[in-house]
């Protein structure tokens, strides 16, 4: 199993270069069923990440362009009169695949936002009151423009709540960006991807996720970092029941990725920015913050031994 999804990682990196951790993470998510949020500057590779993805893990994919004057109808689906026979046919939208990207998804209004909640959370949908189930696996993967550029719609925190994981590319080191320059574009890598693992072997390994073994001390460290963001002034509120939980998931897959049945510190370590920063909200009315207080948590919460 860990082959396979080293072998995922390694066909990614030469698609996404200079970012082995943020594709680590976007696997991980993947294999823990939950939904990946990327937030960065235009042009940095975000879409890439998503098609690669699904193209390398065998997965249906479908994009969506969110844009202000974008429908829920446009991302569930709808029913039409039928004339001939007088009656309502459903027209699936493009959400009935196996990986969706919604593209720039804070440039469409909340109404729009708030089509992909059930789809998230309950995996179906419900239209005209009848509620269909979605495929399986099925991955969210959103991403997002920063909050100042213009046209944009901040995710309430509710769908926010929902993203295990929240990544960023970052612009590239200088010698990735030459090699990028002067390689081929990743469009035509994309098309020569072959499928590493397939659908159900996901299945598969997505179900292995409860195997795997947490200590009573581990149970005890991931408190203590949920306790600390509760007590901290920085947020307006600590990290809830559910975000716990989203820590414990994606710690496991990580774990999962290294090669063990079991968690060590180091696996909630590594995902600890990702799956908590998005979920806590700033005291501060500062956007940017001279330290990271997430990382400073981590640092000055004792690990067992």
């Amino acid at each position: 199993m860990q082959k396979d999804l080293l072998n995922a990682v390694e066909a990614l990196n030469k698609i996404i270069l200079g970012k082995p951790n943020q594709i680590k993470l976007a696997i991980v998510c993947l294999l823990a069923k939950g939904h990946l949020l990327i937030e960065d500057l235009p042009g940095m590779g975000k879409t890439t990440l998503a098609h690669a993805l699904a193209k390398v893990l065998g997965l249906d994919f479908q994009r969506i362009q969110f844009t202000s004057d974008l429908l829920p109808g446009d991302i569930l689906g709808s029913a039409i009169y039928r004339r001939s026979d007088e009656s309502f046919k459903f027209h699936q939208g493009p959400i009935f695949t196996q990986v969706i990207l919604a593209d720039e998804v804070n440039r469409a209004t909340p109404k729009s936002q708030s089509a992909l909640l059930e789809a998230m959370e309950e995996y179906q949908v419900t239209v005209d009151g009848v509620s269909r189930k979605l495929p399986e696996p099925f991955f969210v993967i959103a991403t997002q423009n920063p909050f100042h550029q213009i046209g944009t719609y901040p995710l309430p925190e509710s769908q926010l709540d929902r993203f295990l994981i929240r990544i960023s590319l970052g612009y590239p080191a200088r010698e990735v960006e030459r090699e990028l320059f002067s390689g081929v574009d990743s469009r035509d890598l994309i098309e020569k991807l072959q499928p590493v693992i397939d659908p159900n072997a996901l299945i598969g390994m997505q179900a292995k996720i409860d195997e795997v073994i947490v200590s009573e001390t581990l149970f005890d460290y991931l408190q203590d970092l949920v306790d600390a963001t509760r007590q901290s002034e920085h947020w307006n509120h600590g990290l809830s029941p559910r975000g716990g939980l989203a820590l414990l998931k994606a710690a496991k897959a990580w774990a999962i990725l290294e090669g063990r049945d079991f968690v060590v510190p180091e696996d909630i370590q590594s995902v600890w920015s990702s799956v908590v920063e998005h979920r806590l909200l700033s005291q501060s009315s500062s956007q940017q913050e001279t330290n990271n207080p997430v990382s400073e948590l981590l640092s000055k919460t004792a690990i067992p031994r």
